[in-house]
């Protein structure tokens, strides 16, 4: 009788004896605590901010509950207005973190590989990195003015230098043994690089892009408070205007959601390079 593939891994992870499926029982419920865990951590938090609010310990204006927000969320999704405002957003920060990424990555990765270019760019990257960006949004509004570009400008200089940081200490912390054995067999620059340098720097590079993530959500959220006529950040602010605290907390909790998502969509993605990386190369 043939097997599958599927089958044959799982037979593998079975070990001798008569306690396999017990043993793979356990892997599993092992592998789930943590979305377990959370889960209900997160429910009795959602539990006691809805009694808090059904008991009036504090003023509904202030704190608003989990069932109105959801009761705006739900009346959101037949707005025109709402989705207009997720379009622009998303456009934003879309655009500026795509720019970050192809900037970002091959910048970090050539100023840690090539020694003088750091010592060109060096400076340059630790002065934006000590200066808060939003401090060149005036700036960048009277360059840009209150349209896309100007956001797309703050998107993009609040992702990029985490990135180029990031990766750049990637480059740096390979292991030194792995390249002496690799030049001692006359392996070229390129293939140290391809072989060694960037599998390596792997983990670091997906740091980096989960913390310019957060910072590209930040420059969406300040860009358009400062200076938009739409967007979900002008949605929060309009609504802090006027005491919507419901419509206010959604906006919030959107931001944060679609936070939450691409740092757990980009761990889906570095777990697809776990194998490329060489041994020991791992997180430290």
């Amino acid at each position: 009788m043939q097997r599958t593939g599927a089958q044959l891994r799982v037979l593998q992870r079975l070990p001798q004896g008569g306690t396999g499926f017990a043993t793979l029982c356990r892997e599993w419920s092992a592998g789930r605590q943590t979305l377990v865990i959370g889960a209900a951590a997160l429910l009795l938090f959602a539990l006691a901010w809805e009694a808090v609010a059904d008991l009036a310990l504090v003023d509904p204006l202030f704190i608003s509950s989990p069932s109105r927000i959801a009761v705006v969320a739900w009346q959101s999704l037949g707005d025109r207005d709402f989705w207009r405002d997720v379009k622009v957003s998303s456009s934003e920060f879309l655009s500026g973190y795509a720019a970050a990424i192809l900037v970002g990555v091959p910048l970090g990765l050539a100023t840690g590989w090539y020694r003088r270019l750091n010592y060109l760019l060096g400076p340059s990257i630790d002065m934006l990195n000590a200066v808060p960006r939003v401090t060149f949004l005036p700036i960048i509004v009277v360059w840009f003015g209150i349209g896309i570009w100007s956001k797309f400008a703050v998107v993009f200089l609040g992702a990029v230098i985490p990135i180029i940081i990031s990766t750049q200490s990637g480059v740096r912390t390979n292991e030194a043994r792995f390249l002496a054995v690799a030049r001692s067999f006359g392996a070229t620059p390129l293939k140290l690089f391809t072989s060694i340098i960037l599998p390596g720097t792997v983990p670091f590079i997906f740091t980096g892009l989960k913390f310019g993530a957060g910072r590209a959500l930040l420059g969406v959220v300040v860009g358009e408070l400062y200076a938009s006529i739409a967007g979900v950040g002008h949605m929060i602010a309009e609504a802090g205007n006027s005491f919507q605290t419901d419509t206010l907390f959604f906006g919030v909790l959107l931001f944060t959601g679609t936070g939450l998502a691409i740092t757990i969509g980009l761990d889906r993605v570095e777990k697809h390079f776990d194998r490329w990386r060489p041994e020991g190369g791992g997180r430290r």
